[in-house]
């Protein structure tokens, strides 16, 4: 691989454009490619268009020896992006037979006849491979246009594209030298600090530059994203390693987990290592905090449910909340987040409890109790109980303080269990 080499992600679609799909192939490639230590620096979306994809391949063609298009393979008429490559390359289509053989034997698998129309997915300019699609009927094609320029190109569809790229694609470029030094990274995330509270404490490691340290801010969390380019994955972990252990211990309990970790999946394992179990009791998230912690595999040997509990009356029937006290201080207070918690712990008899009442908005709120105001309890082994006044900000969207709620509950639990 030359030092002008890199790689350029062309995706093909209006619906793209439109923000009807959202372009997770762009995503898997970008990831991909930094596995493999292929330079990568940009990324074209555009519309089923002719003329525009040829003017997209024009501008691709001047700063990328890589293109890899997705989208646009398909047999119905708006699907362009082999006819416009062609074009753009003065280059014939060439109807391959094994393709429509192959396409054939497909849809006589499902008791179904080929139509005249995925003829046009067997045409390919001229000197191109086939990259052949184990699972749909869009083939894509490796090309060579031209001395220094490779050309690939996937269906649209991210799980016949990502077989694809493994399969062929991978070993393609392993073969023609194409790859080079990877970039691995780890990331690290972050829960009950400001972003830029975080980075004033690691300030210092932005400075670095192998292994880089970049911040990011997204749904509530903080992370670090740690990067190393090296010869191999190993070697890669062995230069990051060392710079996250700093950053986990300068960030202590406001580190929760890294790479695919989840507040979920982090108290599950806190739990499952003691040998605790948890329930809930929800009102404004409405069954979210169940929902997020029974993503996690195997989260019955620790969860054992929860009640979703809208109405005061079944705070009060089920939860064995004092109507005296809904009365007197409201559903939203933390005298009914301490009853809550203790009322579901003690019908599912579970070592721990998390309970959440608020007010997730738009309307509800008042001058005294806006919106995003959640109170959220805690009701622990020995009968403990604690409540924590939480404000989200009445700026919030409704599903922004549920999910907040959802996810600072189970932080504040993280938190508990890390000191027993």
């Amino acid at each position: 691989m030359t030092a002008d080499f890199s790689a350029e992600i062309l995706c093909v679609g209006t619906e793209l454009l439109l923000g009807e799909i959202l372009n997770s192939n762009a995503q898997y490639l970008a990831q991909q490619l930094a596995h493999l230590g292929i330079p990568h620096y940009y990324q074209t979306v555009v519309g089923d268009n002719p003329a525009r994809i040829k003017k997209a391949i024009a501008i691709a063609c001047e700063r990328s020896r890589l293109l890899i298009f997705t989208g646009g393979l398909g047999p119905t008429p708006d699907d362009l992006t082999t006819e416009a490559i062609a074009d753009f390359f003065d280059t014939p289509l060439v109807e391959h037979p094994e393709i429509i053989e192959d396409i054939t034997q497909k849809f006589a698998r499902r008791g179904r006849t080929m139509s005249q129309n995925n003829r046009k997915q067997a045409l390919l300019p001229a000197g191109a491979a086939v990259l052949p699609n184990p699972t749909g009927t869009a083939p894509g094609m490796i090309w060579e246009p031209r001395p220094g320029l490779w050309i690939l190109t996937f269906p649209g569809v991210p799980s016949e594209m990502q077989t694809m790229w493994q399969e062929v694609a991978v070993p393609y470029l392993k073969a023609q030298g194409l790859t080079g030094p990877i970039i691995y990274s780890k990331t690290l995330r972050f829960w009950g600090i400001p972003e830029a509270a975080l980075a004033e404490k690691v300030a210092p490691f932005f400075e670095l530059q192998n292994p880089t340290v970049a911040p990011y801010a997204g749904k509530g969390e903080v992370r670090l994203r740690v990067s190393a380019r090296a010869d191999s994955e190993a070697a890669a972990q062995a230069l990051i390693d060392p710079v996250a252990e700093q950053l986990r211990a300068i960030a202590g309990q406001d580190y929760y987990g890294s790479d695919d970790d989840t507040l979920a999946s982090v108290v599950g394992d806190l739990l499952h290592q003691a040998g605790q179990t948890l329930s809930v009791a929800e009102s404004c998230t409405g069954g979210g905090l169940g929902q997020f912690l029974t993503t996690v595999p195997g989260s019955s040997d620790y969860f054992w449910g929860g009640i979703i509990a809208y109405d005061n009356r079944v705070k009060v029937e089920l939860l064995g909340v004092d109507p005296a006290v809904l009365e007197q201080v409201g559903a939203v207070s933390a005298a009914v987040a301490n009853q809550m918690a203790m009322g579901v712990r003690s019908r599912l008899k579970t070592t721990w409890s998390l309970s959440i009442t608020g007010i997730a908005g738009p309307g509800g709120g008042t001058e005294t109790k806006p919106v995003g105001l959640v109170y959220i309890g805690i009701a622990g082994p020995g009968d403990d109980v604690e409540s924590h006044r939480m404000l989200f900000g009445n700026n919030r969207s409704r599903e922004w303080v549920r999910w907040l709620s959802t996810c600072t509950a189970l932080d504040l639990l993280r938190r508990k269990l890390m000191t027993l």
